[in-house]
């Protein structure tokens, strides 16, 4: 049990809806553009950006607790608790921060599956400026899991039926959505199963090789000598999206809409429809997945990291560790959504102007963000509410003003979602999220 969550929390009455979209973004090194109508994600070099110079790389201050070092990363020296916060005072909670969740039940004030806090060590803020694959990203002989893929009938999909009023027909949604599932050769059938769910994937132009990345992990820490390193043996699900681009398109409103839609459509249909799968049920007839939050995990990149957080954020009953890279933490809901009338500049409220982090009392979740040094608009001004850097260091600077557990890293001199961000850091992002679970 995190120690920031020891009393009850309860998820806003007002989260009925979902997350929705954002530049896409490809995971081969470089930034992205929006996507054709396959939801493809292609590369994209903004001429407006200039290279700046990459963010001071610091020593580690004495006697602060620190997750083993990768070459290339260091803790930036902390200012205390709010100094440099430019968040201004705390105001009344807004809308959204209330503490009643949407079935008006409580959560369990303590883990069934026996998490607990793990401490505070590797939280806190870091730059790297190399950007070496971690091994445990590669295949290193471990016995391998099993992969699984289907697809879901878009056109029967209850929450995302595609009747939204904002959808554009320029903007035409996939008909059909790909699911990938990992399931490591650690997990024991007939027990149930921690998980993770990735925005983005799979299908033509999706982020693959995160997932294949992400799989060797499951490989590689889930039999990890060192238990400061070992990982649970978690299902790996990727979900695509549904289809182009930004505001107006169907991918993002299912990403970037501030409210549990997206939640709700992963608990209520994705789930289910992996465990229902022929193959799946019949490698894995005893499969089922832990209803305890802190066995959820989130992952996504651009507007699928706001997803992921959204996701806890709305429905910490659900999932409670969260792993973003160059998050969509910026104004890029739909404006015609009813989410907007509460959330007006959309990703941008849960760190500035609203404030949501900031105004609300901590919700029992545990984040990683990352952003890099030449991310989307990272020269744009804040009045803009579309630069990605400041955007994620006002994020990181809001779940430090509440003590939650974070890990911030800024990649120095690369762009959006640049695949050399995660390559160099995914494995301890992964054992950082999920450090406190129980690995046997």
């Amino acid at each position: 049990m995190l120690v920031h969550c020891k009393r009850l929390y309860r998820v806003p009455c007002a989260a009925l809806l979902l997350l929705a979209c954002s530049n896409p973004e490809s995971m081969s090194q470089g930034t992205a553009a929006p996507s054709d109508g396959t939801g493809a994600l292609e590369p994209q070099h903004p001429s407006a950006m200039e290279p700046a110079p990459p963010p001071a790389v610091a020593s580690t201050p004495p006697n602060a607790a620190e997750m083993p070092a990768i070459g290339g990363i260091s803790r930036v020296p902390s200012a205390g608790p709010n100094e440099g916060d430019t968040m201004g005072p705390a105001a009344a909670p807004p809308p959204g921060a209330e503490t009643m969740p949407p079935d008006g039940t409580e959560m369990p004030a303590t883990s069934p599956s026996g998490a607990v806090d793990p401490g505070n060590a590797g939280d806190g803020d870091f730059n790297i400026d190399t950007f070496a694959t971690q091994p445990d990203l590669t295949n290193r002989g471990a016995p391998m899991g099993r992969s699984f893929s289907f697809t879901m009938d878009s056109t029967k999909s209850v929450i995302f039926d595609g009747s939204d009023a904002t959808l554009q027909a320029s903007k035409p949604r996939l008909t059909t959505r790909n699911i990938a599932v990992y399931i490591p050769a650690q997990y024991h059938d007939g027990t149930p199963a921690p998980l993770l769910v990735m925005q983005d994937g799979p299908g033509s132009g999706q982020r693959n090789g995160q997932f294949d990345a992400l799989n060797r992990a499951l490989d590689n820490l889930t039999i990890a000598a060192d238990p400061a390193r070992k990982l649970p043996a978690f299902v790996a699900i990727a979900v695509q999206n549904g289809g182009n681009d930004a505001q107006g398109s169907e991918r993002g409103l299912e990403y970037d809409t501030l409210s549990d839609r997206y939640a709700r459509f992963v608990e209520l249909e994705v789930l289910p429809a992996v465990l229902s799968d022929p193959q799946i049920s019949a490698a894995y007839p005893g499969l089922s997945f832990t209803s305890d939050p802190e066995g959820r995990a989130t992952l996504g990149c651009s507007s699928g990291g706001a997803a992921a957080f959204t996701m806890a954020w709305f429905r910490p009953d659900l999932f409670r560790r969260v792993i973003t890279y160059s998050g969509t933490y910026v104004a890029q809901q739909t404006n015609g959504q009813p989410e907007a009338a509460m959330y007006p500049l959309g990703a941008w409220e849960y760190h500035s102007s609203l404030n949501l982090v900031g105004n609300s009392d901590p919700k029992p979740l545990r984040v990683f963000l990352n952003v890099n040094g030449m991310d989307n608009g990272y020269n744009a001004p804040e009045s803009g509410y579309h630069n990605w850097l400041l955007a994620n260091q006002h994020m990181a600077a809001a779940l430090k003003s509440k003590n939650y557990h974070y890990r911030f890293v800024t990649a120095a001199g690369i762009g959006h979602c640049d695949a050399r961000a995660w390559q160099a850091t995914l494995a301890d992002a992964l054992v950082w999220t999920w450090a406190g679970y129980p690995t046997d």
